[in-house]
C-alpha cells in the first residue's frame, strides 16, 4: 500500500485543491449507526494515519458522525496536518439521543454546526462544507434550498468556509444552488446498481464540478451481488475494488470516498485504485443495470 497505488487513479480539482481521485470517508470510525465512539479507538486513529501515509489527501467527515466522533479522531490522529490534506466535512443534520437523524437547516444550526467542526477539526477555516439537504432523510427530495444555502454562503463570506458542495440533492437544487453560490462538488448515492445520476455526472463534469458518490454497494439486489461477484471472481479481486474500480472509470470527475474502520480492507480498497476494468468485464457489469 504505497502513494503509487493512489497515485493510479489520477486526481480532480476540489475547490482549489487538486486531490487523488481514491479518499476516504470517515463515517464508519464511529460507534454502530455511526453513533458514540469506535470500540477500538486505537484501531481507528491507526487507519487514519495509514490512510495518509498511503497518498490520500481527501477524506471525508462530519460532525453529526458521533456526533463529534470521528472529528475528534481525525483531530487525535492527524493535527497538525499535512499541507496538502483536505477535509470535507457536511452540516444541515443533527443526531437525537436515539440515534436518529434530523433536519437541522435553519441559519443557527448551519452556523452551530460550522463552529463544531471547526472546533472538533482544531481548524480556523474549513476547505470545503457540504450543504446535506435533509427534506427527505433517505435521499433526494425536490424542494427550494435558497435559504439554508444561501445561509451557508453567508458564513462562506465571513471567512470561515472556503468552498460549498451539495449532498443528497436533485439536479433541479444543484440548478437553484449554482446561481446563489459556487458550487465544487456534489456527493450523492450512486453505483453499479443505482445509476440515477448518470447524466448529471456527466453535466458536472463539463462543469468541472467533482461528483463523490456514496455506498458503493448500497441497495444491490442478490441478482446484481451475484453478477458483481462473477466478475470479482474472474479477475482475482473483491466485490469492492469491482466496484470502486468501475466508478473511477465511469468518469474523471468522480471521487471516491470508502470508508473502512480496518487497516487490512483499507489496503484492499487503496488496491482498486490500479485495477482496470478490462471491455468483457465492463460489458458483464451492465447486467447488474439491466437487473435494477
Amino acid at each position: 500500500m504505497t502513494s503509487q497505488d493512489i497515485a493510479a487513479a489520477g486526481t480532480f480539482r476540489l475547490g482549489d485543491r487538486t486531490v487523488n481521485r481514491l479518499g476516504y470517508g470517515a463515517m464508519q470510525l464511529a460507534g454502530k449507526g455511526v453513533f458514540g465512539p469506535p470500540k477500538d479507538t486505537d484501531a481507528a486513529l491507526a487507519v487514519l494515519r495509514a490512510a495518509v501515509d498511503a497518498g490520500v489527501n481527501h477524506i471525508d467527515t462530519s460532525d453529526f458522525y458521533g456526533p463529534h466522533i470521528t472529528n475528534q479522531l481525525i483531530r487525535q490522529a492527524l493535527h497538525p496536518y499535512v499541507k496538502d490534506l483536505t477535509l470535507v466535512t457536511k452540516i444541515g443534520a443533527l443526531r437525537g439521543a436515539d440515534a436518529s437523524w434530523n433536519p437541522a437547516l435553519s441559519a443557527d444550526d448551519l452556523a452551530r454546526a460550522v463552529h463544531d467542526n471547526l472546533r472538533n477539526l482544531g481548524l480556523d477555516v474549513l476547505e470545503v462544507v457540504n450543504l446535506r439537504v435533509m427534506f427527505d432523510v433517505h435521499g433526494p427530495a425536490e424542494g427550494s434550498i435558497e435559504a439554508p444555502l444561501t445561509a451557508l454562503a453567508e458564513l462562506q463570506r465571513q471567512g470561515l468556509v472556503r468552498h460549498i458542495g451539495l449532498s443528497n440533492v436533485t439536479r433541479t437544487q444543484i440548478t437553484e444552488g449554482r446561481g446563489i453560490a459556487s458550487i465544487v462538488c456534489v456527493q450523492n448515492q450512486y453505483n453499479l446498481a443505482h445509476r440515477g445520476d448518470d447524466e448529471l455526472i456527466d453535466e458536472l463534469a463539463a462543469a468541472g464540478i467533482a461528483y463523490v458518490p456514496f455506498f458503493p454497494l448500497g441497495g444491490f439486489t442478490p441478482l446484481q451481488s451475484t453478477a458483481l461477484s462473477n466478475v470479482a471472481s474472474q479477475l482475482g479481486a473483491t466485490q469492492m475494488q469491482v466496484a470502486l474500480a468501475w466508478l473511477l472509470q465511469r468518469s474523471p470527475n468522480i471521487l471516491l470516498i470508502p470508508g473502512t474502520s480496518s487497516v487490512a480492507h483499507l489496503r484492499e480498497n487503496i488496491a482498486a485504485a490500479s485495477l482496470r476494468l478490462p471491455g468483457h468485464a465492463l460489458e458483464a457489469l451492465e447486467e447488474i443495470r439491466a437487473a435494477a
